[in-house]
């Protein structure tokens, strides 16, 4: 097949080059969270619609939303031919905490064939995956299908206004299937297929006790502290056998068949690595159920910050005002965010003793997403990973959440395909994320081969 050795030569010949344009994307600050990156977030943007632009797309467009930009691109070879859409992001998490990074985060450093730096595995090292693969079809002339990028600035608080972006643009998104790169494989040795991704529902909650900080010799014991009822609080979300006792969460939960179960043990799993890696000494979850299964096809609730009263340096013996945490669930098929999320904002609100006041609000929330593994997009990219890896891959379920999965089947009637090349390991959202070199090639290098099988099964 000529093709795949031009791929090759192409590859080969640019890979510094494919690199060193990576480290200029990990550079840019594009924290979507922080107001204080608004410009930056523009300056990736720009960049992004530059990379594009020189891989080869024939249009490539910068779209303002009431948040931050939208970028567009596309390379239409033949109107008959098969459209693959391409979702990423360029939007970052915050770094925090700074002190506990090696290096600082948005200065990309190569260490041990892994390149350490936020953004490098999710989503801009993933995202640009692509944006190089389509550059080596199109420079080697030798695309199969016609290609669109849609690569957004908001996926990391909720993607709030790609719904709208989406719905007033459903001419210009028009393809046959969605390709994300924002999840994981099980490993380089055990390549995986994400068959889903979970959904999320994201609370705050305030609660409020007297109208000032108090005294704690004073008045310890006689008023409610605001962090100790919202402890007790978030302590009576789970019961003794880690089940989460928000009334009615569970009502909708699609229980996984035994035979899905019994598939899902078949992936390779490392109790004491997987302890060792994280540095604890034992593991916690929902009995009865797996870890692979409490982090994939179970739903889960967790504190994600807590805060209040005094945190300097030293002792301050006060009894707060306020206190604070903010909570998030992970979501399987069949439950709602909005249901959820409802839930949540009722339990808090409700279970609060006399002598303080709760105030619940919701930030954001995504719906759970499952892709069937009998359609011809999945099977292309099965096809496509055994090919460069030399074996087929699992399909497993995702943990986190891709809230836009969705809105494209809802709003274009597409399915859409999980080809992750990172790794749990990665520290995705924690200090030193990270992203190894080796998996970064291999997805440019595996890439191609979907489009190519896509374009053959599809017209097959």
């Amino acid at each position: 097949m000529p093709h795949v050795q031009a791929w090759k030569e192409y590859q080969s010949a640019n890979k510094e080059r494919f690199l060193s344009e990576l480290l200029g994307l990990l550079r840019v600050p594009s924290i979507s969270a922080k107001g204080e990156h608004k410009a930056d977030m523009q300056r990736c943007a720009e960049l992004v619609k530059q990379r594009l632009e020189e891989a080869g797309v024939d249009k490539a467009e910068i779209y303002s939303t009431e948040g931050h930009p939208v970028v567009y691109g596309e390379k239409i070879i033949d109107p008959k031919k098969p459209t693959v859409l391409v979702y990423g992001h360029y939007d970052v998490q915050p770094a925090d905490p700074l002190d506990l990074w090696h290096s600082g985060p948005f200065e990309p450093v190569l260490k041990d064939g892994k390149v350490y730096a936020r953004g490098a595995c999710d989503d801009k090292g993933q995202f640009y995956m692509h944006v190089k693969a389509f550059e080596t079809m199109s420079k080697t002339g030798t695309l199969s299908t016609n290609i669109k990028f849609i690569i957004e600035g908001e996926e990391e608080i909720g993607s709030p206004n790609l719904a709208r972006f989406v719905v007033a643009h459903k001419d210009l998104l028009k393809a046959d299937v969605v390709l994300i790169s924002d999840t994981a494989m099980i490993s380089m040795d055990h390549p995986s297929i994400d068959v889903g991704v979970r959904g999320l529902s994201y609370i705050e909650v305030e609660v409020t006790g007297p109208n000032r900080d108090l005294h704690s010799g004073v008045y310890g014991g006689a008023v409610a502290n605001p962090i100790t009822i919202l402890c007790q609080l978030i302590a009576s979300c789970h019961d003794k056998h880690n089940y989460i006792t928000i009334p009615g969460f569970y009502d909708d939960v699609v229980e996984s068949t035994p035979d899905e179960r019994r598939q899902l043990a078949h992936a390779p799993y490392d109790e004491d690595g997987y302890k060792t890696d994280l540095g604890v000494k034992a593991l916690w979850g929902e009995d009865g159920y797996s870890t692979n299964e409490r982090t994939g096809i179970r739903p889960t609730l967790e504190v994600n910050g807590i805060w209040g009263g005094y945190t300097g340096e030293g002792a301050k013996t006060v009894l707060p005002s306020k206190a604070y945490a903010k909570i998030s669930a992970r979501l399987v098929p069949r439950q709602s965010s909005k249901v959820i999320t409802q839930k949540l904002l009722d339990y808090f609100t409700h279970h609060a003793p006399p002598g303080v006041t709760v105030k619940a609000t919701e930030h954001h929330g995504g719906e759970p997403y499952m892709t069937p593994i009998n359609s011809v997009a999945y099977k292309a990219a099965a096809k496509a990973i055994e090919t460069t890896f030399g074996k087929q891959p699992i399909p497993v379920r995702g943990g986190g959440s891709i809230p836009i999965c969705s809105l494209f089947e809802k709003e274009l009637h597409n399915q859409v395909i999980f080809m992750g090349f990172g790794l749990d390991s990665d520290n995705l959202h924690s200090p030193n994320e990270k992203f190894d070199l080796f998996n970064f090639y291999k997805g440019i290098e595996t890439i191609p081969y979907f489009h190519r099988y896509f374009a053959e099964l599809k017209h097959g």
